[in-house]
């Protein structure tokens, strides 16, 4: 019996708590789309009320989601999330091309986009880091500090979740800080009467409320909905959670509302803070940096940039520790290369998953083409949430007796409310920004011939 004890593979272990699961909601949420997003939402809505309006859609959207998906990561606790959703919901090709498209693109060039931006914030103190200041012809001084940043965060989540973990706390809690910090000293000491008479005295301004003003909100969305999203990360962490059926639904409720609010917060604080036109043409888009000036002076840059490095540096971490759960469900499956499914036999972490997942994050910060890469997937990462809310109507119908130990609040009906109003979104996207929908459609539609190939052989690899 020894003997055969040794030779059982390792396996995932469950170290997540409530705290755990709910920092990685909120940490993989908040990254700097918040301090930079407003300033476009601003200049395709023109009126105060409407920005408000597209935070707060978007919070009410994205807490209808977590709720649903409360009910599918209770009653399917694995590794690999909502992977596993849409291969129970729909089979194992739907399954696959989600997986496909995190790999090649959502996950992976969310985390170069986002180790750039916290090169690009560093470069605040060195100016050194640059983009134009070449290491070799091929790689900037920004583009290897951010390869740096991947590399160091992916050997930290190799040495076991609770490491992972401790650091997605500690990282949280500091950029939630930041976030209170911004909100409470600007409520306090940078209201700006000019500002607060402009934008409030007329709040609804060119909101004519016609399909012009639906359309405009809806597509304006984009940047608010990338702003509140990876919330879905935790879900691919199910097998590492001491007790999901509890703490999965909980800690999405929590960690989605709490952040909504809080970007809720810093919304309002901007118009506050500065008139509309004054968060239209934020020097670079830099909303927070702009609202910080009117609050600290001529401090509010570097406070900033440390802001924004904290919050960036705890988004990596989020991303890297959940992403690689997701190839390894993959290649359990035998839907991706043989190794990926290997866990260390000491820290018990799929270590494999995550070096593969570094080398193609930092493959893709090399061609500083990520940020278009992203553009062309808002389609297709609203299309898997559509699939997968879906899904859980399939499973009420297909598995009536599995067990639910959480149901989605409002079931069916707030559901519903986001289907319908995600695909609104989605035929807007088509039909007003069809240069970022149709190449998004194409990268998923690829991955059909890729499945067949790889159920042939790729096993094997």
């Amino acid at each position: 019996m020894a003997q055969s004890n040794q030779t059982l593979a390792p396996t995932l272990v469950k170290g997540l708590g409530l705290l755990d699961s709910t920092t990685i909601v909120m940490g993989s949420m908040i990254g700097s789309g918040v301090f930079i997003v407003a300033a476009d939402i601003a200049r395709q809505l023109r009126s105060p009320g409407l920005l408000m309006m597209t935070w707060l859609v978007t919070a009410v959207l994205t807490l209808i989601a977590a709720l649903s998906y409360g009910e599918l990561a209770a009653a399917m606790p694995q590794a690999g999330g909502q992977y596993v959703y849409l291969r129970e919901a729909f089979g194992p090709l739907s399954g696959f091309l989600y997986g496909w498209t995190l790999f090649l693109v959502i996950q992976t060039g969310t985390l170069a986009a986002v180790a750039v931006a916290f090169a690009k914030f560093l470069g605040v103190f060195l100016p050194q880091i640059s983009a134009t200041n070449k290491i070799v012809p091929l790689v900037s001084t920004q583009q290897a500090i951010a390869i740096a940043v991947i590399v160091f965060l992916t050997w930290l989540n190799t040495r076991g979740i609770r490491t992972g973990a401790a650091v997605q706390n500690v990282f949280t809690i500091a950029k939630v800080g930041a976030l209170l910090g911004l909100i409470g000293f600007g409520l306090a000491l940078g209201s700006n009467s000019d500002a607060i008479r402009s934008n409030f005295s007329d709040f609804w301004m060119n909101a004519d409320w016609s399909w012009t003003t639906i359309r405009l909100v809806g597509v304006a969305m984009v940047g608010a909905l990338f702003s509140s999203d990876s919330w879905n990360n935790v879900t691919f962490t199910a097998g590492e959670i001491r007790n999901p059926k509890r703490d999965l639904p909980l800690s999405l409720a929590l960690g989605v509302g709490l952040v909504s609010i809080l970007y809720i917060g810093c919304n309002l604080v901007y118009l506050t803070v500065l008139p509309l036109a004054g968060i239209q043409h934020a020097p670079e888009d830099r909303v927070g940096t702009a609202v910080a000036a009117g609050i600290l002076g001529d401090s509010a840059t570097a406070v900033m940039a440390i802001a924004v490095m904290v919050s960036t540096f705890g988004c990596l971490n989020g991303l890297i520790l959940a992403g690689a759960r997701v190839y390894y469900a993959m290649a359990k499956d035998g839907l991706f290369f043989k190794s990926v499914a290997r866990i260390d036999p000491h820290s018990h972490a799929p270590v494999t998953s995550l070096w593969v997942q570094c080398l193609w994050a930092c493959g893709l910060t090399l061609t500083g083409r990520y940020s278009d890469l992203l553009d062309y997937v808002i389609f297709a990462v609203l299309l898997f949430y559509i699939m997968t809310i879906s899904g859980l109507f399939v499973l009420r119908r297909t598995r009536p007796n599995m067990e639910r130990p959480y149901r989605a609040f409002g079931y069916p009906v707030l559901p519903v409310i986001y289907l319908a109003a995600a695909s609104v979104i989605e035929v807007l996207l088509l039909m007003y920004k069809p240069s970022y929908t149709w190449p998004g459609l194409i990268i998923v539609l690829l991955g059909i011939p890729v499945y067949f190939i790889w159920r042939r052989w790729g096993s094997e690899a």
